[in-house]
């Protein structure tokens, strides 16, 4: 089943609380690929959690 976001690639910031998180976490859930940046160190946290490291 194709999801949404197949293939597709995009930068969030502000991706490690709060909305840019949950934005990432969604976009991921749906099939695409991540660059997550933020300037607090909890970005590492959820690059691991989604498995885009």
């Amino acid at each position: 089943m194709n999801k949404r976001f197949d293939n597709k690639v995009a930068v969030i910031t502000g991706a490690a609380q709060g909305i840019g998180r949950r934005v990432a976490e969604r976009f991921v859930a749906e099939g695409g690929r991540l660059l997550a940046v933020d300037r607090s160190e909890l970005v590492h946290e959820l690059v691991d959690q989604l498995g885009q490291g």
